[in-house]
């Protein structure tokens, strides 16, 4: 798996703090997206092998293989590492990704004390929880409701894909579910989420050590204890910083609408198109990621040329410095946490667009238990039509339910920066 933004705010935190931190990544990783390793912080730096150095996972010829060669390599380079660690008289603690629960047992080879940090929510690991232990048996079927400790009430439809979904042959199944096998050994259990936001911590207390620490966010945009932490010192693909921050400048407050995928979904190219006529037709102008290589041959023909007076569309943004702007109306999103995290920390509304994964549960959260978003329903051809995406953006700009949302929104900002203070 790709390095998770939380875990490079969590390491500049732990720096605060006077602890000496080593932050791993595979080599590949470390290469692309570090390109300049000596300059992020006084953190240091190092790297394990997945076993495919010069193509990660594009590399190996399944996804299987890969995971299968990350955990045998993996564990043999982490070794390696926090041995040379400790014979230079460290101390070392391994915080490590609930996805590689192979690195416990390696710190319970060297006895040392271990954190598995996960950065899904609580409510989506809740699941995974109760599939591991077999208590939610698959498949489900469509019409079952599924009722577990603090969440509430959830169709199957609103559960994790990799569990409405469900293929028992799944290489990533077999990951995410496989990730509770040892979870007890572990000294803490740390979540990306902060405690008033997620009842379900209190139940997850009553068997783990469990820690709460986010929104892990770059301190300037909440607390501004680390002088010019402004970005997570880290980007998957190269942002046109310079372009939307001369597109933005002189735009009237809460005329923007910013749309963004992350960096992994994969929308279809009717979608893409649905998409793209709602935004011009819409009152708002807009600021629209569309990744070189998987997205933007999706696009109606023609499309930039023609709005361009009132949209940019760009491969890449510092979507940070972007949602921060008060001349965003709102983000029309896939649901990814970390990017619903940066929303409800900056008290922007959600329009999301879901894809896979953790996003649909994600959104069951935003729209239902915090209510700071609405859903852009798909129809029975799987599409988010043009009239349902102009009829949400309306709603959320310009209707009662909007002024409600935003309420909610400040609240939720404000314990946010509350819960780093």
């Amino acid at each position: 798996p790709r390095p998770h933004n939380p875990h490079v705010p969590f390491r500049k935190t732990l720096s605060l703090q006077r602890h000496q931190n080593h932050l791993s990544h595979h080599r590949l990783h470390l290469q692309s997206f570090f390109p300049n390793p000596c300059s992020t912080t006084s953190t240091d730096l190092e790297t394990i092998s997945d076993g495919f150095d010069e193509g990660g996972s594009n590399q190996a010829p399944s996804t299987k293989v890969y995971l299968q060669t990350f955990c045998s390599v993996g564990s043999n380079s982490l070794a390696t590492l926090i041995k040379k660690l400790v014979d230079t008289g460290d101390r070392p603690v391994l915080v490590y990704d609930g996805f590689s629960r192979w690195a416990l047992d390696v710190a319970k080879q060297f006895g040392i004390p271990s954190a598995v940090f996960f950065t899904q929510s609580c409510a989506v690991n809740n699941v995974y929880y109760h599939v591991s232990k077999a208590i939610l048996q698959l498949p489900l079927l469509p019409e079952v409701n599924v009722s577990l400790p603090e969440l509430p009430l959830l169709q199957v439809s609103e559960l994790p894909s990799f569990i409405s979904d469900y293929e028992p042959q799944s290489a990533w199944f077999d990951v995410i579910v496989k990730q509770f096998e040892n979870v007890d050994g572990a000294d803490w259990v740390v979540f990306n989420i902060f405690y008033e936001l997620e009842e379900v911590v209190d139940w997850m207390s009553s068997f783990w050590n469990v820690m709460t620490i986010g929104p892990t966010i770059p301190s300037m945009y909440l607390d501004k204890r680390l002088d010019d932490d402004k970005d997570y010192g880290m980007n998957l693909f190269n942002p046109e910083t310079d372009a939307c921050r001369s597109w933005l400048n002189g735009k009237p407050n809460g005329s923007v609408v910013y749309v963004s995928f992350g960096s992994l979904a994969l929308p279809e190219a009717n979608q893409m198109q649905e998409l793209a006529l709602a935004l011009k037709g819409s009152d708002c102008n807009f600021l629209w990621v569309v990744r070189e290589t998987t997205e933007m041959a999706k696009l109606p023909t023609h499309f930039i040329e023609e709005t361009k007076e009132k949209g940019l569309v760009v491969t890449w943004c510092n979507q940070l410095e972007v949602l921060s702007h008060d001349l965003i109306c709102c983000f029309l999103t896939h649901c990814g946490l970390n990017s619903v995290l940066e929303a409800l920390s900056l008290g922007v509304l959600m329009l999301e667009m879901l894809f896979w994964t953790d996003q649909i549960t994600n959104a069951k959260l935003v729209e239902d238990v915090w209510g700071i978003g609405i859903t852009g329903r798909r129809n029975q051809n799987d599409l988010a039509t043009k009239e349902t995406i102009e009829r949400c953006l309306n709603e959320l700009v310009n209707g009662e339910k909007g002024k409600e949302i935003k309420m909610n929104t400040i609240k939720w900002k404000n314990l946010a920066k509350k819960a780093v203070e």
